[in-house]
């Protein structure tokens, strides 16, 4: 009998060419459902055919993120900084009528997708929070009862582990890492980023996780970078957008 496999992907940032390089890599693999844990759009130049191609994912479980929020107008962005806060409102202009309705309606998370097993875009007690310590984590770990909680946001690929000898952090690094999750210890799992990596590795991060086995495997896919960068410098969005994508920043 096949094991049930999820699909994990988070921080999409209007970035087509990552997506679909995602999609094409596991277009061949049968899942359960697909898990999204916000900010589709932002920062890239293609929002509509990434939210359009989200929309049509079969059995998806999704919360939306910060820049979610701002591309739809649900926030103003007063807290961005100057060029998250361009592409934002960038976006903001150039997203179909029905696009900007479906981030509108995105839940909020936390959310509980299966028995113990969460998401959300930040951290458990504030969706807009980072994670990005031990401490984070152990904050997070003591506000509310998971066995494990994916979470994007920082676009850093990280488990962070609590048992009996404390919290630790388990830093994911290459282009696959497999590992499996003991049923004696909880865990704060962030996958990385699809469209804009932030750990100096520039491929397309996501993740699938076995539920019956607790098995989870982290992966990183090469896409068409220089096609996504000139897409934003054609788009007139901040020059540095385009850049950071080459080098995974």
């Amino acid at each position: 009998m096949a094991r049930k496999r999820y699909l994990i992907i988070s921080d999409v940032h209007a970035n087509q060419q990552a997506l679909e390089a995602v999609f094409r890599t596991v277009q061949r693999r049968r899942y359960e459902g697909v898990f999204c844990l916000g900010d589709l759009v932002g920062y890239g130049a293609n929002p509509n055919p990434v939210v359009s191609r989200i929309r049509r994912v079969r059995n998806l479980r999704v919360v939306r993120g910060n820049h979610d929020k701002v591309c739809c107008g649900i926030e103003d962005g007063a807290n961005f900084n100057s060029a998250a806060r361009e592409a934002a409102l960038w976006t903001l202009h150039h997203l179909r009528l029905e696009n900007r309705e479906y981030l509108r309606r995105l839940p909020v998370g936390p959310v509980e997708v299966l028995p113990g097993i969460w998401l959300a875009h930040g951290s458990i007690q504030d969706e807009d929070a980072y994670l990005f310590s031990d401490f984070d984590a152990y904050q997070a770990f003591q506000a509310a009862h998971f066995h494990i909680c994916f979470f994007g946001h920082t676009h850093i690929p990280a488990i962070y582990r609590k048992s009996e000898e404390g919290v630790e952090c388990l830093p994911i690094r290459g282009d696959q890492v497999e590992l499996t999750l003991s049923s004696e210890a909880r865990y704060l799992i962030n996958p990385g980023s699809v469209g804009q990596p932030r750990d100096r590795n520039a491929k397309a991060a996501f993740a699938e996780f076995y539920p019956e086995v607790r098995r989870l495997v982290v992966r990183r896919v090469e896409y068409e970078v220089e096609v996504a960068a000139e897409r934003i410098r054609r788009a007139g969005l901040p020059v540095h957008l385009a850049n950071r994508l080459k080098v995974g920043t």
